[in-house]
């Protein structure tokens, strides 16, 4: 995952208004840690579900927002580019460098219904369009429960366009003890998705008794 400069490829995640906010934040310290860049997108909704989840208040200004989150991670400020709603010239909005990975964590089923039938009137499903005209690779962490019909139409609509669609459902074989370890098992899962090292969870079979 190499760029011409030998850079790592940025994968562009994005975090809306389903409960989970916890994943999305996970998923970019891990991304951090092995100095994978972060194209990064926030909707309104997703900053109101961060104030409610947890203690922190993301600023709504991109460049408020890097710099707060540049400073929460302590990451060089090359490694994550903010993105606001309608910034329509950043690279995401185009296929001519448009994202290779996007990860959209935790994902609504307004953002899925959106994506599915290509609305595309925000930067967040304009970016997910664009990976699906590309044929890269689309992760969709969906949170909702139960499942109407309409959700499951659209998860089986973009999964039959290559989307890959991970409900935040943990699983527990792996034991886990905290909140922590649950979040964990999820954000491994897209981690190896994403063809990116991990060893968060022990993998099935392997160094067990």
């Amino acid at each position: 995952m190499q760029t011409q400069s030998n850079q790592l490829t940025p994968v562009t995640v994005a975090m809306t208004g389903a409960s989970g906010v916890q994943y999305g934040m996970r998923l970019m310290e891990c991304l951090f840690a092995q100095n994978v860049p972060v194209f990064l997108m926030v909707s309104k909704a997703a900053q109101m579900v961060i104030t409610t989840e947890t203690e922190e208040s993301w600023p709504a200004n991109p460049d408020a927002l890097k710099a707060y989150l540049v400073e929460k991670y302590d990451i060089g400020d090359n490694l994550l580019q903010v993105f606001g709603r309608e910034d329509w010239l950043a690279p995401v909005a185009s296929g001519s460098s448009g994202p290779g990975q996007m990860v959209i964590c935790p994902c609504s089923t307004g953002t899925l219904s959106a994506i599915a039938c290509g609305a595309s009137n925000n930067l967040i499903e304009r970016a997910a369009d664009v990976v699906l005209k590309e044929r890269k690779k689309l992760i969709l962490l969906v949170r909702e429960m139960p499942l109407s019909e309409i959700h499951l139409e659209n998860m089986l609509k973009l999964s039959r366009m290559g989307a890959v669609v991970m409900p935040a459902a943990p699983g527990f074989y792996h034991q886990p003890e905290s909140i922590d370890d649950m979040v964990d098992f999820v954000v491994a899962r897209v981690l190896d998705q994403l063809s990116i090292p991990q060893t968060m969870v022990p993998r099935w079979g392997y160094g067990q008794d």
